[in-house]
């Protein structure tokens, strides 16, 4: 055999052996260049309309082209679920460069959830089907999907019609675990609880209890909530104009007003981290949600505490995003579409408005960049193709910012 030969075979087969790579959750986990996000397809304001699989690759297309290729979503007893691991895998067999990962979530609650008597002490029924049908996904679809999540948001007390205890998610992880081992599931598949972060330590002292401890040490590493934007409302300390602010030009009040709610998040992390190195424990700490919804008609409107509009929704996201790729944390950004069911009786609400895109796929101020490098050209949702909210105009949009209250200065005695 020839030098030459030698040569082109030898790159043949280290060509070969990188687009054979295998990826797993450590090294998709906070690599910027597996920007992750959370994902809901859904359309309509009856949550019972599923979409349909063109939808869901609709929708895929559009987050590819913007450089997402981790999704979170959860409830697997409903289709969509099942339905994206199956668009991401015909997706893949059309293109073989076609990348998408997936974050699964088992929804988790108590016994008799949202009803007028939920029961805390008790899990429900409903729990065992939610991590068989997850376990089923994640061997079925072992190439997509890296992460298992054990309930949303399931632990915390603010969720009064369905949280748990820590022993019930613990209970479960710990389940997963052992199929890991026995090699019933993927031992490079990783286990976690995508939960609030008060729920994992870095709240009150109620949350820190023997189960929990014993939770942080049994997950492959810990996904934490994060939402500034409702605490500009419940606990607004970090909001509003400083009293040194107030000769600032308005963009700079509002620039300055966001930074801390980056900083609060980043603060909530922090505590986390260290109610984590405080027990014993060492391992990664990601965001499984946060975001900023662009309106709402209640407490974080206009009539409230005037932190819902696109130019601060933008600024959130392009905060987060810097420091998490910076520190290689992943950030599933809650979200990517607009979804009409999360407030059904209230449209204005702020649930129905954490989206990047409107139903419709227009793109909102934080994506109108991508919209003018054309990276959405030739991809549309709803048979619609991608353009601006408000027009593309800049000064429409900012004829409908406020700016945050000026806080009231603290008097001594």
């Amino acid at each position: 055999m020839t030098w030459t030969i030698k040569i082109l075979f030898m790159a043949i087969v280290i060509s070969t052996s990188f687009s054979c790579e295998v990826k797993n959750a450590e090294s998709l986990l906070g690599s910027p260049d597996y920007l992750a996000m959370s994902y809901g397809g859904y359309r309509y304001i009856d949550h019972n309309i599923e979409p349909t699989l063109d939808e869901l690759k609709e929708d895929l297309k559009l987050l590819s082209a913007m450089d997402i290729k981790f999704l979170r979503t959860y409830k697997v007893h409903r289709p969509q679920a099942s339905n994206l691991l199956k668009a991401i895998s015909e997706l893949k067999n059309d293109d073989p460069s076609f990348e998408m990962f997936v974050m699964l979530g088992a929804w988790i609650s108590c016994k008799n959830p949202f009803t007028d008597k939920p029961d805390h002490t008790a899990e429900s029924e409903d729990n065992e089907e939610e991590i068989a049908t997850a376990v089923e996904l994640a061997n079925k679809y072992s190439d997509i999907v890296k992460v298992l999540a054990v309930g949303n948001e399931a632990m915390v007390k603010w969720a009064a019609s369905y949280y748990v205890e820590p022993g019930v998610i613990l209970k479960w992880v710990n389940h997963l675990q052992e199929m890991k081992k026995s090699g019933k599931l993927s031992k490079d598949l990783w286990i976690t609880s995508s939960d609030n972060f008060a729920s994992w330590g870095g709240g009150s002292d109620e949350y820190h209890v023997e189960d929990l401890e014993n939770l942080i040490k049994a997950v492959d590493y810990i996904s934490v909530h994060t939402y500034p934007m409702h605490d500009t409302h419940y606990n607004p300390d970090f909001w509003g104009v400083e009293e040194d602010e107030t000769e600032l030009s308005d963009i700079e009040k509002i620039d300055a007003a966001m930074l801390r709610a980056k900083e609060y998040s980043m603060a909530q992390y922090n505590e986390v981290y260290k109610y984590m190195k405080s027990r014993g424990v060492d391992k990664p700490i990601h965001i499984g949600e946060t975001g900023w919804a662009s309106f709402s008609n209640g407490h974080y409107g206009n009539d409230g505490s005037k932190a819902t509009d696109e130019l601060k929704q933008a600024i959130y996201y392009e905060h987060m995003r810097e420091w998490t790729n910076k520190e290689g944390i992943a950030c599933f950004y809650f979200e990517a579409f607009d979804e009409k069911w999360k407030d059904a009786k209230n449209q204005g609400g702020s649930e129905n408005h954490f989206g990047l895109f409107k139903v419709n796929g227009e793109a909102k101020y934080v994506l109108w960049d991508l919209v003018d490098a054309g990276v959405f050209e030739g991809l549309s949702r709803g048979g619609n193709t991608i353009t601006k909210t408000y027009g593309g105009s800049k000064e429409y949009l900012m004829s409908e910012v406020e700016l945050p209250q000026v806080k009231e200065m603290e008097t001594q005695d």
